[in-house]
């Protein structure tokens, strides 16, 4: 079995799994918005997050010989009648995993990509890390970790002013829209005017009416948004904002329940555990987190098909088989979460799974991939430019503070 005993070691696990987790929310964002249906999208990614977790789990999994103190993870996987404590509450892990991904997938249209995941990773960062120092037996250096916690605590802020000032573009934009649509005219700008005044309306005036030469409209526009919502699964015109934000926060919750349980799962801090009885790897806490995620997604989804959310329209099991268009994108998606989680899992297992919640500073990856892929905040104020700026300078120093409370853990696998 591969272990991960060097801090540097853990590090560079962690901002790799930094880059996966944060590009992956892109490609199902943008399946989205192109109309494929998100229970058809979500089967796929979770399909191909099971099977990396099984190819990871064969494979370093399996490295080297086994020892009575750490077995690798076939031997481990005979063993579930001595640690079945362990394996349960690493399932629960990838139940609460499955439920927050599941929950972001329909948060991204009302929210948006980037502010969706700075408040979920923020959350996840300060109720999910506060629990693992402690878990951890406070490996982490404190002084250090908890301003970390607090940078990320700014960004939420920054964040949520992020969106205050880019509503108020919008509405601006769509105050000069040409009255050829009213209904949705009148639909987009409530929405935006329900979490901001229209501000500074004249520098937009030029750019809203522009559209490109072909008659696609510009990317930021007033008619963009309208094109965008003809053209995406889930329809957001007409709701209500405090809709998308709701479920934006449970999936916060579920992520930052997610990482204290497999921390639970590999170091038995409950002492579930019978003495003399190994302690689960993390090769096989990842198999058996991985199969709840799976089996929990498959059947949310599965109902799903036949009883849509938010008026999507009715699929079935067929339907979803003979659905090709942007499989590959969703089979990418599962494959670089799958990397990311286990990467995270090695890292966290070898320098505190309080450092290892760095990764949830995934907004930097998923703002570049929400500005490059989907046009957010184009033609936006100046406002808006700087206080995205300073959200992300955030998120920067934030990621190198966690990652600068690293400790390194003792490897022990028995009680």
């Amino acid at each position: 079995m591969y272990l991960v005993e060097s801090k540097s070691g853990a590090i560079g696990c962690m901002l790799v799994a930094l880059a996966f987790l944060g590009t992956w929310p892109a490609f199902l964002a943008q399946l989205e918005r192109r109309g494929r249906l998100p229970q058809h999208t979500y089967l796929d990614y979770s399909i191909t997050n099971f099977l990396t977790a099984i190819l990871i789990a064969l494979t370093l999994g399996q490295i080297g010989d086994t020892k009575p103190n750490m077995p690798n993870f076939i031997t481990q996987l005979s063993q579930i009648e001595k640690n079945w404590g362990c394996v349960l509450i690493a399932m629960s892990g990838g139940v609460f995993l499955g439920l927050g991904n599941l929950a972001t997938q329909y948060a991204w249209p009302f929210v948006g990509l980037s502010v969706t995941e700075v408040i979920t990773s923020s959350l996840a960062v300060v109720l999910g890390t506060s629990m693992n120092y402690f878990l951890d037996d406070k490996i982490n250096r404190a002084e250090i970790l908890f301003p970390g916690v607090g940078c990320f605590l700014i960004a939420v802020f920054l964040g949520s002013a992020v969106h205050s000032s880019n509503a108020a573009d919008n509405a601006a934009k769509l105050s000069h829209i040409d009255a050829q649509e009213p209904f949705l005219k009148e639909s987009l700008y409530h929405q935006f005017t329900r979490t901001s005044n229209a501000q500074e309306t004249d520098q937009h005036k030029d750019m809203e009416r522009a559209n490109s030469e072909e008659g696609k409209a510009i990317t930021g526009s007033a008619q963009h948004l309208i094109e965008l919502e003809n053209s995406r699964a889930i329809k957001v015109f007409g709701k209500s904002i405090w809709l998308g934000l709701s479920i934006t926060f449970f999936a916060g919750v579920c992520y930052a329940l997610f990482s204290p349980a497999f921390n639970l799962a590999t170091n038995d801090q409950w002492h579930v555990l019978s003495p003399g009885v190994p302690k689960l790897v993390v090769y096989a806490a990842f198999f058996y987190f991985s199969l709840s995620f799976f089996v929990v997604a498959a059947l949310i989804n599965i109902i799903f098909l036949y009883r849509p959310v938010l008026k999507l329209p009715r699929s079935s099991i067929m339907q979803y088989l003979r659905d090709w268009d942007g499989r590959w994108l969703a089979f990418l998606a599962g494959l670089l979460c799958g990397l990311g989680n286990g990467l995270q899992f090695v890292g966290g297992q070898a320098a505190g799974y309080a450092a290892a919640d760095c990764v949830q500073a995934l907004p930097l990856v998923s703002t570049f991939w929400g500005v490059v892929l989907f046009g957010e905040y184009w033609r936006s104020s100046r406002r808006t430019y700087v206080l995205l700026v300073s959200m992300l300078v955030m998120f920067v120093v934030a990621v190198g503070v966690l990652i600068a409370s690293s400790g390194q853990r003792r490897v022990s696998y028995t009680q």
